[in-house]
């Protein structure tokens, strides 16, 4: 795995510089504007071109050369980070600049995080492909942690200037350590079921990963398992934080703690999955995992003080990396490496469709709907009012319960699948 921690090394360095960026962009939007609307839009600006991009990026890694990809997208991140270093030099930023650099980041970042992602099959022995995705979660976990504290301390005595050098330097780590590095290219003998790009129409090529799903019973079973998922956790997890909020006085010192808590947790899984490797029957850890997940949000749920919820947050963190980097390494053993950019770009655009409805419904089901019923005085309050609480938050809580033991019986359901439960018995194709 050396070739792959160096690159992996070289991503992380990358990644805290954006992630820092991103922090202070948002804290110098509020500062410009005193308003809470630039900070939902970049967030719009940044994910949006995601979702657009992601058939066509499919077929480009699948196609060109994924090093260059990988390159490309570090280096266009840069070039954007230069523009607005000039532009706070200069004192001509403005809050419409960061909307475009977040919209280009996002492009540019998916393009290079979907290279990065289909060339770890072949930079690793597939023993180790849980492994290198627990890597990857700690890669996640660590910038959530880092980032916004090092940005916050730096922002007060630095500014934006001073966070967009640390930036630049971090980009060129990465281009350093790629620029270095040997990153194998996939044959395109490796799946006699992939027809060669180049002969394909370009409607074939942008529907290619969508086609091969559905013709893979296992894949389609796992698939819609995390979409189903990712729905509910859309449901409970979006609430999470206001329900908090809401049942602590509205402290964010305490919020921002249980947060950090999160990463903390969520870092040392991945560590203990670095070190572990994982399951033999990766699909055990992607259900049991799934599972833990839905039972912290329940313990969430049924949790009213800060103590109990610093401790659910710790375990729950913990247990986070589990479902998705034995599942991960699904992905990475039953696809050909030479399909997987454009496998696994619509398995993306899929899933991340799930979830960014299951945030878009849970905020007006928990105001207009379970909200009110929980309330003083009506029927269900007095009913479940002596479980999940009454007032503020208790609607928020009865929601979240609720949707994360539909997702216990989910993940039952999973193990009751005979495609999803052998869907390691199959070979790549």
């Amino acid at each position: 795995m050396r070739i792959f921690l160096m690159i992996w090394l070289g991503q992380f360095a990358s990644l805290l510089g954006s992630e820092m960026t991103g922090f202070a962009m948002s804290l110098w939007a509020w500062d410009a504007t005193g308003q809470a609307t630039p900070f939902s839009f970049i967030l719009v600006a940044t994910q949006v071109p995601k979702l657009l991009i992601a058939p066509f990026a499919g077929v480009w890694v699948d196609r060109f050369n994924r090093k260059y990809l990988m390159l490309l997208g570090d280096l266009v991140a840069g070039l954007s980070t230069v523009v607005l270093l000039v532009l706070v030099l200069s004192d001509q930023l403005q809050v419409w600049h960061l909307y475009i650099s977040g919209a280009v980041n996002g492009l540019f970042g998916y393009i290079q995080g979907l290279a990065y992602s289909a060339s770890v099959s072949l930079l690793v022995p597939e023993r180790h492909y849980t492994r290198a995705s627990a890597f990857e979660s700690v890669m996640g976990a660590g910038s959530f942690i880092v980032a916004p504290a090092a940005a916050g301390v730096m922002y007060a005595t630095t500014g934006l200037g001073g966070i967009l050098m640390i930036d630049l330097t971090t980009f060129a780590i990465a281009i350093t350590t790629l620029s270095l590095l040997t990153i194998p290219q996939p044959s395109p003998s490796l799946s006699a079921s992939a027809p060669a790009i180049a002969t394909d129409t370009a409607l074939q090529r942008l529907m290619f990963g969508t086609r091969y799903l559905w013709r893979h019973p296992g894949l389609k079973a796992l698939l819609c398992f995390f979409l189903i998922s990712n729905l509910i956790d859309g449901l409970c997890f979006t609430n999470v934080f206001p329900m908090v909020l809401s049942r602590l006085d509205n402290n964010t010192s305490i919020l921002g703690t249980i947060s950090a808590f999160f990463g903390i947790g969520g870092l040392l899984g991945g560590l203990m999955l670095g070190v572990w490797g994982g399951p033999k029957r990766r699909i055990h850890g992607v259900l049991i995992g799934n599972a833990l997940w839905k039972v912290t949000l329940i313990a969430l749920a049924l949790a009213q003080q800060a103590p109990t919820y610093l401790g659910i947050a710790l375990v729950g963190g913990f247990c986070a990396p589990l479902s998705g980097s034995c599942g991960s390494a699904i992905w990475r053993t039953q696809v050909a490496p030479n399909i997987q950019g454009r496998v696994f770009a619509a398995r993306y655009l899929i899933t991340q469709l799930s979830t960014t409805l299951g945030t878009a419904i849970a905020g007006p089901l928990a105001d207009h709907v379970f909200e009110p019923a929980m309330h003083s005085g009506r029927p269900l309050a007095q009913t479940l009012g002596g479980v999940f609480g009454s007032g503020t938050g208790a609607g928020m809580a009865l929601q979240t319960s609720l949707f994360a033991t539909c997702g216990l019986v989910v993940v039952l359901g999973g193990y009751g699948t005979r495609r999803l439960r052998q869907i390691e018995d199959g070979q790549p194709t």
